[in-house]
């Protein structure tokens, strides 16, 4: 039962997260993006930027800054590899993003959370 409340919740996180991008611009390209290397959870364009766009939903800002480690960054990094020939065009730039979705709050977007 609270694995299945977590995924509904994690779901509404990304559709937040979703919406938010589209207001600021941004087309969303796919959602939960599978790879055998992992998933990412939104992969939006604006202009040439791909983004691969990590969503925490928590509590606090401080608990979804926590909740993004560098072992969850590193398997967006590797999902976001093999994901950027279907989605890179010749010309544009990628990088990984991290949204952060916490309660009474604005989505908070962060750009460019990787510099592995």
């Amino acid at each position: 039962m609270k694995r299945q409340r977590a995924e509904r919740g994690g779901r509404r996180a990304e559709t937040v997260a979703a919406l938010w991008l589209q207001l600021k611009g941004w087309r969303i390209l796919a959602r939960r993006a599978r790879t055998p290397v992992g998933e990412v959870d939104l992969v939006a364009r604006r202009s040439r930027m791909v983004a691969f766009v990590e969503v925490k939903a928590r509590a606090s800002t401080a608990e979804a800054s926590a909740a993004l480690d560098s072992y969850r960054l590193r398997r967006v990094a590797a999902a976001a590899a093999a994901l950027a020939p279907r989605f890179v065009r010749e010309g544009d730039d990628m990088r990984i993003d991290a949204m952060f979705i916490v309660p009474w709050r604005l989505p908070r977007h962060i750009s460019n959370v990787w510099h592995g």
